[in-house]
């Protein structure tokens, strides 16, 4: 999806949102289309991740484990795990595979959204 379809899904999002229709989106998403799709390189639900990561290093001074984000993020085992992967895939984070709490974001602040 090129970025200008991007943003006008994000803009109908937005607007559905603003009309009372729930059925779309989630609060992650309507973060998102707020700072605009051509400024974010990754998805609803991988920024929230990136986010928990950042926010979570600053307040405990270590990495999350995977058993961290499962419990905030209410998901199984394997999706935390797929995400981790498709994060590092993507080159937000870096890991060393078979340590825990290895967990390194890639990305200045600025470019991370609000945590919802």
């Amino acid at each position: 999806m090129k970025d200008l379809e991007r943003f006008q899904y994000w803009r109908g999002a937005l607007n559905r949102q603003a009309n009372g229709d729930r059925r779309h989106g989630t609060k992650a998403d309507m973060a998102l289309a707020a700072q605009g799709a051509a400024q974010v390189p990754y998805t609803g639900k991988q920024g929230q991740y990136l986010a928990f990561i950042y926010y979570y290093t600053k307040m405990h001074g270590r990495a999350p484990s995977e058993a961290d984000m499962q419990g905030y993020f209410r998901v199984s085992p394997a999706s935390v795990h797929q995400m981790v992967l498709s994060l590092e895939k993507l080159r937000f984070i870096e890991r060393r595979p078979g340590q825990g709490r290895s967990v390194k974001l890639l990305l200045p602040r600025e470019q991370l959204p609000d945590l919802v």
